[in-house]
């Protein structure tokens, strides 16, 4: 209650004229969200922070509608907002580093976990996900049962299935993110989900996706969880891993740690594991690159290990 007494309605928007932070939060779509920064900028202060809280398409693409693009920040609260506390605040390599100060602090300020990430398509947290819910979209349309994938995550230790995740998310949200990615990367995006969401079955939203919705909570046949380890869990994970090591060498995030406390954090990924780095680290750099090897050979180029492998220690 408390917190509803401060919040009022402006439709006209008089309110960013006094603001110290404006937080833009519409469709994924980059000429919607700059033609609105040209009506907003001008009725700015001069020292507010701009932000955005796009999920995957890169800072860069969107400043160039601004005036002033040095205190255009990326802010990313993940959903469900009122749960999740984790926020990826985004930078640009021309970014002032004391915008990038304030906005790391005005996240603090909310009681919220700020995670300092560099501008790239996808930023960090979707940017590992997506392989991994990539996979599991391949895997169902070769036939594999959408509660057979998900249990395969579950027995690994994800709080979820990536299949019902999708769900929930939307596919329309997975495929945008996804085509941003392939675009940038060159991932090919599985013809499974491009045809889910011509068919208007964009998940939970819509009342079918992967499963069907219409009659409330899905009808998901029940059974044990297979043993760790299986080939099912090997192709999700592993794709999501071999991310984590690109974003590393990329540094996207300043270390190994804070890519873990994100991905923990924002995916819920196995926390006992402490996170993907630190997996890779117990396994051993070799051997999750050998198995990658042994799956580029039996089903693409996809699977081929990113060339930060070499660096890390075994």
């Amino acid at each position: 209650a408390a917190a509803l007494d401060r919040i009022s309605g402006d439709l006209p928007g008089a309110g960013g004229a006094r603001a110290d932070v404006v937080i833009v939060a519409i469709d994924e779509d980059a000429d919607a969200k700059r033609a609105l920064y040209r009506t907003l900028e001008p009725r700015m202060r001069p020292e507010a922070l701009l932000a955005t809280n796009t999920s995957s398409i890169p800072l860069e693409e969107l400043a160039g509608a601004l005036e002033h693009p040095e205190r255009f920040v990326g802010l990313h609260f993940f959903n469900p907002v009122a749960r999740m506390q984790l926020v990826e605040v985004v930078s640009m390599a021309s970014t002032p580093p004391a915008v990038s100060e304030r906005a790391l602090a005005f996240v603090g300020a909310i009681r919220r976990l700020p995670l300092p990430v560099r501008s790239t398509p996808g930023f960090l947290v979707n940017r590992i996900l997506m392989p991994y819910l990539m996979e599991a979209v391949a895997l169902e349309g070769e036939g594999v049962p959408a509660h057979e994938i998900d249990r395969a995550a579950l027995a690994f230790g994800m709080p979820m299935g990536p299949v019902l995740l999708a769900d929930t998310v939307g596919l329309d949200v997975c495929l945008s993110v996804a085509r941003i990615l392939g675009a940038s990367f060159g991932c090919a995006v599985p013809r499974r989900l491009e045809e889910l969401v011509a068919a208007g079955r964009l998940g939970r939203k819509t009342g079918r996706g992967f499963h069907d919705y219409r009659a409330g909570r899905p009808r998901i046949p029940k059974g044990p969880l297979p043993a760790p380890g299986g080939p099912v869990e090997q192709r999700l994970v592993l794709r999501l891993l071999n991310e984590a090591v690109a974003c590393h060498r990329e540094r996207v995030t300043l270390d190994a740690d804070l890519l873990d406390a994100g991905m923990i954090f924002g995916t819920g990924f196995a926390p006992f594991t402490g996170g993907p780095m630190n997996l890779n680290r117990n396994e051993g750099a070799e051997v999750q690159r050998a198995r990658l090897e042994g799956l580029e050979h039996r089903l693409g180029g996809r699977f081929a290990p990113d060339p930060g492998w070499r660096s890390l220690p075994d």
